[in-house]
């Protein structure tokens, strides 16, 4: 994988690309940040396997689905644990805020105005502190420092996608009555690799 040559396809907006960039730039691999426009989705969409995005081309193979491609990448380069019992604890985190996605995207999916800002509201007051909670949880029941084990991993990885990604819009900047999920968010933020990359694409 090292030598591999890796292409992530997405719009130009973190959204569920973003997991996969961020593993990626963590782990300091190289790759070409493919992003394109709405209006060349349809000539592009042929050379998605399921006619979707994000898709990944690894050395001439195109894969898709967004959270198999971030779990592979995470996996290859040694950020999924250390144990099969560590890897539940990720895939559980990746699920739950699957479930927090799904949420927010019922913003895109009202047509009506009224009943999309009560959605927004809803979101900012219910939704993500509940969330926000349950991450927090996770934290102090492991170290307080990371999700899973003593290091980084997909799970920290994801957290920090749901504090600072698309979601940030509706849920609005994380409080600091969170102070565990507050800090690894700052931690992973300061990276290098992810200081340099979220200075590109704020």
């Amino acid at each position: 994988m090292a030598d591999s040559k890796i292409t992530v396809t997405y719009f130009d907006f973190s959204g569920r690309a973003e997991c996969i960039r961020l593993v990626l730039t963590y782990a300091g691999k190289e790759f070409v940040d493919n992003r394109i426009k709405q209006e060349q989705w349809p000539g592009i969409k042929p050379k998605s396997p399921f006619g979707q995005l994000p898709f990944v081309e690894i050395d001439g193979k195109v894969y898709g689905q967004s959270l198999a491609l971030a779990n592979f990448f995470a996996r290859e380069f040694n950020l999924y644990g250390k144990s099969n019992l560590d890897s539940l604890k990720i895939d559980q985190l990746a699920q739950l805020n699957e479930d927090y996605i799904q949420e927010v995207v019922k913003v895109f999916r009202e047509p009506d105005a009224e009943k999309k800002a009560a959605i927004e509201k809803n979101i900012k007051e219910v939704v993500a502190p509940k969330f926000w909670a349950f991450y927090e949880r996770l934290l102090k029941e492991n170290n307080g420092q990371y999700f899973v084990g003593q290091s980084v991993t997909l799970a920290d990885l994801i957290a920090y996608d749901a504090v600072t990604g698309f979601i940030k819009t509706y849920a609005g900047p994380l409080p600091d009555s969170y102070p565990l999920l507050k800090a690894l968010v700052e931690k992973i933020g300061s990276n290098n690799n992810i200081a340099a990359y979220k200075a590109k694409h704020p």
